[in-house]
């Protein structure tokens, strides 16, 4: 009876530590594009610099996510970012960027390493006042159908990467601010072919997300 115990016990801690299953996409075999954009106000800032090959950044070795100044996020992704695992929390780490309701931070060799805060700085509305701004994550989960949209404002990290040819815009906006897809979004017809895509998000709609989990989902 203690053998079986012992090995019940084994297996639930294997069970604990196993990564996300192989058969989510992404898997190791997938080579996605992504575009993205960092919006502020009421244009995007530059594209976030350097591809991470060199020299060589630890998270681009573990996570093989980059950017190549593009405007695209390059998801070859090993092992810890497949599945329910790749989120867009690894493509921001793999950069030193820091994205929460609070506001957002870039490191030295990024955007001059600026921070924009939302208790602080401000964006015009639509009628020309300066109001307190507030980050928003707009994702399309194809960027050929631009009415298919979600609105997350919080919980940025745990953002799925669910498929090839998704548009991401990160925005530091006033509240109500119209925010478009990123301008690299052109360039992913030019990658290859756009695959059928499964979504739930109503046509014309902006779905608003408050994720509070820091777990995978």
């Amino acid at each position: 009876m203690s053998v079986v115990v012992v090995l019940g016990l084994g297996l639930i801690a294997f069970a604990r530590q196993a990564p996300a299953s192989t058969s989510v996409a992404p898997t190791a075999n997938d080579s996605w594009n992504i575009a993205y954009g960092i919006y502020k106000c009421d244009a995007f800032l530059p594209h976030l610099a350097g591809t991470k090959e060199k020299p060589l950044d630890p998270n681009f070795v573990k996570y093989g996510v980059n950017s190549k100044d593009d405007g695209i996020i390059h998801w070859n992704a090993k092992l810890p970012a497949t599945g329910k695992d790749a989120k867009l929390g690894l493509f921001l780490d793999t950069y030193g960027v820091s994205v929460d309701p609070k506001g957002m931070k870039f490191p030295a060799d990024q955007n001059k390493g600026v921070s924009y805060t939302v208790a602080k700085d401000k964006c015009k509305d639509k009628s020309g006042k300066l109001v307190d701004a507030q980050i928003q994550v707009i994702v399309w989960e194809n960027y050929d159908k631009p009415d298919l949209q979600k609105k997350y404002i919080t919980d940025f990290n745990n953002i799925r990467i669910k498929n090839d040819k998704m548009a991401i815009t990160i925005a530091f906006v006033a509240p109500g601010a119209n925010i478009p897809q990123p301008d690299s979004s052109s360039d992913l017809a030019k990658i290859g072919n756009v695959g059928s895509v499964t979504t739930t998000t109503a046509p014309k709609t902006s779905t608003t997300t408050a994720v509070t989990s820091t777990t995978g989902g």
